[in-house]
């Protein structure tokens, strides 16, 4: 018999860069295949899961582009960016016979269900996967601290983030050789360390409430499901 998840309810938060695969900038329909399939293999464990994404591969609120730009206008971008991401994936989910909701946190009924939390733990208990796009639908606020924030609502049991890496490491991995992965690190830690797991105002988040984050590789198929299972992947952020 297939071991089960060790968790009822997860939030996945996948970065908008993670979609541009070797592009530029935009999403590789090889990538969104890619993704999709391992959500499906994930949600064929019986969790109940929720997905937040990033926006960068299209517009970044802080991006070169956009320095000459309101702050506010510029944020206000981003997060109509993670729409188009979420109605991407949502597509893609659903050609896998996955059955999908995007609940947007900025009102638009012709494309998105409005947030709202009880009818998101709703289609979760029905065993919808549920993608929350718009970020928090304020300024200043990153997807990380929506993705922090929504799973606090839902009731998530982990916060799994997955990444470009194989975890949290003491350095950039990508320019120092010698830089070291931590398998559990404190929230603490992170913030005195500014470790770029996540912002601080999303760590910080995940510490008042006791809510694990969990941060591996996306690169790696069947990552996701080995963790699900509680199987030593990543690193772990917890108390």
């Amino acid at each position: 018999m297939d071991q089960p998840s060790i968790y009822q309810r997860v939030l996945i938060k996948v970065s908008g860069e993670a979609l541009m695969g070797d592009k530029p900038f935009g999403i590789a329909s090889e990538v969104l295949i890619y993704v999709a399939d391992e959500l499906a293999a994930a949600r064929r464990l019986g969790v109940e899961i929720g997905v937040v994404l990033g926006g960068g591969n299209i517009f970044r609120g802080m991006s070169a582009s956009a320095q000459e730009m309101d702050r506010v206008q510029a944020d206000h971008m981003g997060m109509l960016a993670t729409v188009i991401n979420s109605l991407a994936l949502q597509d893609a989910l659903e050609r896998r016979g996955v059955p999908t909701r995007v609940m947007s946190a900025i009102t638009m009924p012709r494309v998105a269900e409005p947030y709202i939390r009880r009818r998101a733990m709703r289609h979760l208990q029905k065993g919808r996967l549920v993608i929350f796009a718009a970020g928090t639908g304020n300024p200043y606020f990153s997807t990380d601290t929506a993705a922090a924030l929504r799973a606090q609502e839902i009731g998530a049991q982990a916060l799994l983030k997955a990444t470009q890496v194989d975890g949290v490491y003491d350095s950039d991995p990508l320019t120092n050789p010698e830089a070291r992965r931590f398998a559990t690190i404190s929230y603490d830690e992170v913030l005195a360390r500014h470790l770029k797991v996540m912002d601080a105002t999303a760590i910080s988040l995940a510490a008042d409430n006791h809510l694990p984050v969990l941060v591996f590789s996306l690169r790696k198929p069947g990552n996701i499901i080995k963790v699900l299972k509680g199987e030593p992947v990543g690193s772990r952020v917890e108390g």
